[in-house]
C-alpha cells in the first residue's frame, strides 16, 4: 500500500466517515455477505491501516492541509488572537496573578479577623492596651484589604468571563466549510482517498479472507485406508505385514 504516512488528527474523522461510505456501497457489502467476514472486522481493520491507505491520496491531502494553513494564518492575522494555542499560549504570570486574587481576600479576612479578636479580648480584659489598641487597629486595616481586593477579584473575573463569552460568541477566523476553495480542496482530497486507497485495499483485504476452495489433488487431504486393497487382513498395526499364502501352481502336489 505504500509507505508509512502521517495522517492529521483533525483529519481522521473524515477519513472514518470515508471508510464506512466505501463499507456501506453495494460493491463491498456483496463481497462481505460472499465471503462470510462482519463489516465490524474490516472496519478496525481500515482504522488501522490508516497510514497506509492515506498515502494513495498524499498529493492531494498535502494540498487540502496547505490550503488550510493559508486560510487559517490569513483570518488570523486579521481578527484577534485566541486565548491559547500553539503560539498565542498566555502569559507566565496570569496563573500567578489569578491565585494571588482568590488567596489575597481569603488570607486578608483571615487576619482581620483574628487581630480583632485578639484586640477585643485584650480590651475586654483591660491588660495591654497599647497592645490591643494597635491589634484593633491592624485587623480593621485587614478586613478594609480584604474588601478592596475581593472587589478587585470580582470584577477582573467578570471581565475575564465576558472576553471569552465574545471571542465564544464571534470567532475571529472563519470555518473551513466557510471557504469554497477550502471545501472544493476537502471533497477532492476525500474522493481520492476513498476510490485510490480504502476501495482497493478493503477489496485486498476480502480477496485475501476469502475461503480456498477444496483441491482434489492436495496433498493434505485424508485419505481413508483401502479396506478393499490386496494386503489388509484387519485394523491390526501389522495387517499389511501378513500376506495370505499363495495357492499352490496347477500340476504340483
Amino acid at each position: 500500500m505504500g509507505r508509512p504516512f502521517r495522517l492529521g488528527d483533525e483529519d481522521r474523522p473524515d477519513y472514518a466517515s470515508a471508510l464506512d461510505e466505501v463499507i456501506a456501497s453495494p460493491e463491498i457489502q456483496r463481497l462481505l455477505e460472499r465471503s462470510g467476514v462482519p463489516g465490524d472486522r474490516l472496519r478496525v481493520r481500515g482504522l488501522a491501516a490508516v497510514a497506509w491507505v492515506a498515502h494513495a491520496a498524499d498529493a492531494e491531502y498535502r494540498r487540502y492541509t496547505a490550503l488550510r494553513r493559508h486560510t487559517r494564518g490569513g483570518s488570523r492575522e486579521a481578527g484577534a488572537s485566541p486565548l491559547s494555542g500553539p503560539g498565542d499560549q498566555e502569559r507566565p504570570g496570569a496563573g500567578v496573578l489569578a491565585v494571588l486574587g482568590v488567596l489575597t481576600p481569603v488570607l486578608a479576612a483571615v487576619a482581620a479577623a483574628t487581630f480583632l479578636v485578639l484586640g477585643y479580648g485584650l480590651r475586654l480584659a483591660e491588660a495591654l492596651p497599647a497592645l490591643a489598641d494597635t491589634l484593633v487597629g491592624v485587623g480593621w486595616l485587614s478586613l478594609g484589604v480584604a474588601a478592596a481586593t475581593a472587589l478587585v477579584s470580582v470584577a477582573a473575573l467578570y471581565r475575564t468571563a465576558v472576553k471569552q463569552a465574545a471571542a465564544d460568541a464571534a470567532p475571529a477566523v472563519p470555518d473551513a466549510s466557510l471557504s469554497p476553495a477550502l471545501g472544493r480542496a476537502r471533497e477532492v482530497w476525500l474522493g481520492a482517498l476513498r476510490d485510490r486507497g480504502i476501495r482497493p485495499f478493503l477489496l485486498q483485504e476480502l480477496a485475501g479472507t476469502a475461503a480456498p476452495a477444496p483441491d482434489a489433488g492436495d496433498g493434505s487431504r485424508f485419505s481413508p485406508p483401502a479396506f478393499a486393497g490386496p494386503g489388509f487382513s484387519g485394523p491390526g498395526f501389522e495387517g499389511s505385514a501378513r500376506t495370505a499364502p499363495r495357492p499352490p501352481a496347477p500340476g504340483r502336489p
